[in-house]
This record gives C-alpha cells, sequence and structure tokens, in this order.
C-alpha cells in the first residue's frame, strides 16, 4: 500500500520531467498512471482538515493540474476531460480547505474554449456561472473564451481567425485550432448555399486559409467541384432539377418578389 511519502516521491520526479524542455512527454504518461493508481490508496478528502489531510488534496489537485497539461500536450481531448472532472472538485467544493492554484483559472478557461470548440454551448455557459464576477471581468485565461463565444454569437469570424495569434497560453492552441476548424465548416457551408460559383481566390480568403494548395485541399476535404476556370461550382445539379420540375430559379423569383411589392406599394 503507498504512503502520502511514496506519492509524494513520485509528483516530485514527474514535476522534474515536465519541467524539462523538450519534455518526455511519454515519461511524464507513465509517471501519471503510476501516481493515478497510488492515489487511489490515499484519502484525499477533506474530512479532518488536519496537515496531512491538506497536502494529500493539495498533492492530487497539482497531479492532476500537470495530468491535464499533459493531456493537451499529447493531444488527448477525452484524456483532458476526465482530468478537468476530476480537477473542479479541488477548485470549487474543497476550495475552503486548500491555498489557491495558480493554474486554477488558466485550466478552467482552457476547458470553457474546450467546451465552444466541441459546440457545447450550454455547458460553456454552466461553466461559466460557476466563476466570480471578477474573475470572469478581469481575468485573461477566462476573458478569451468568453470573447470568442462572443464573436461567434455576432457572426465576426475574422475576429476568431485573429484571435488565434493572441491566445493567453500555449495550451489554448489545441482546442484553438479545432474551434477555428468548426467555423470554418460554418463558413464553408454558407458558401455551398449562398454561391453557384466562387474562385479559389475568394474562397480561400473567406476561410482564411493562406495559400492555394490549402483551399484545393480544402475543397477537396468537401467534395467540392473544380471547374478548369479555377472556381468552385455548387448546386448546378439542383438548379437543373428544379427547372425540369418547374420551380423558378432564385433570380425569377426575385424579381416577381420586387413586382409584389412595387403593386402592393400601388395599392397602398
Amino acid at each position: 500500500m503507498s504512503s502520502l511519502k511514496d506519492v509524494a516521491a513520485l509528483y516530485q520526479n514527474l514535476k522534474t520531467e515536465w519541467s524539462k524542455k523538450p519534455r518526455k512527454l511519454d515519461k511524464c504518461g507513465e509517471l501519471l498512471n503510476k501516481i493515478k493508481v497510488a492515489l487511489t490508496q490515499l484519502t484525499f478528502l477533506p474530512s479532518n482538515n488536519t496537515a496531512a489531510n491538506q497536502k494529500e488534496l493539495i498533492l492530487a489537485r497539482d497531479v492532476l493540474e500537470i495530468g491535464a497539461q499533459w493531456a493537451v500536450a499529447v493531444k488527448d481531448v477525452k484524456a483532458f476531460e476526465r482530468f478537468m472532472s476530476q480537477l473542479k472538485c479541488y477548485y470549487y467544493d474543497y476550495q475552503d480547505h486548500l491555498p489557491a492554484s495558480t493554474y486554477m483559472y488558466q485550466l478552467l478557461g482552457l476547458n470553457l474554449l474546450f467546451l465552444l470548440s466541441q459546440n457545447r454551448v450550454a455547458e460553456f455557459h454552466t461553466e461559466l456561472e460557476r466563476l466570480p464576477v471578477d474573475v470572469i471581468k478581469a481575468d485573461p485565461y477566462v476573458r478569451h473564451p468568453i470573447a470568442l463565444e462572443q464573436y461567434l454569437m455576432e457572426g465576426s469570424y475574422n475576429k476568431i481567425f485573429l484571435a488565434k495569434g493572441n491566445v493567453p497560453a500555449e495550451s489554448y492552441t489545441l482546442f484553438m485550432d479545432t474551434l477555428l476548424d468548426t467555423v470554418r465548416g460554418e463558413i464553408a457551408a454558407c458558401i455551398e448555399k449562398a454561391y453557384m460559383c466562387i474562385s479559389c481566390t475568394e474562397a480561400a480568403r473567406r476561410l482564411n486559409l493562406s495559400s492555394q494548395q490549402a483551399i484545393l485541399d480544402y475543397g477537396k476535404k468537401r467534395n467540392w467541384t473544380l471547374g478548369t476556370d479555377n472556381c468552385y461550382h455548387f448546386n448546378a445539379a439542383e438548379e437543373t432539377c428544379a427547372a425540369a420540375a418547374g420551380v423558378l430559379p432564385s433570380s425569377e423569383l426575385a424579381e416577381q418578389t420586387i413586382e409584389y411589392a412595387r403593386h402592393l406599394e400601388m395599392i397602398v
């Protein structure tokens, strides 16, 4: 059975490995697995608020914080979610028993960005409501995902692309990239519905893709039809079917609507 001293020794090894540049992520992962097993043999519950009990709580919290950051570094999204689920009880339920963590709001802000990148907006707002008002207003780690959510609500996608170069911590890059992919998908879906055709150059500009090859790869990914005129063509088959079925094309429908409005104005 592991003692607090044994777990503390493992944690020191983990902390040393995590602080190295470059980090050996495989080694950190092995140490995390050992510590997680060892922690199950400790109480780490705020039962009697003794010094030893508090050390257990702090140790468990610090391990989980490194675990969450490690999960992001190895791009293991499910592991990150598990670590954050465990961490939140230390941040919220045990906060009266522990000194404040320097990583608390960085990781809670990162969790907000994670939820936003997964389009889990209801959970995003639920987690946001758990934070103090002064933190929501001033903390840079929390303000970043809040601003992004506001940009999404406004449809200011260009501001989201610009925000990629202004993340508050390196760990935010993973979920920022995921969010950008989601936004790019929304823009692409709008392009498919709004245009009969669009040039590669214009499509790249709207999707914030930096090169000709990038837009070609993206178009291939979405099964877009690239014509000899170097433009992507959409809805050609739908327009043909609509015409065959006697459905008015959009331009003719617009003309009729304008004509109806003109007659209505004359009547009024």
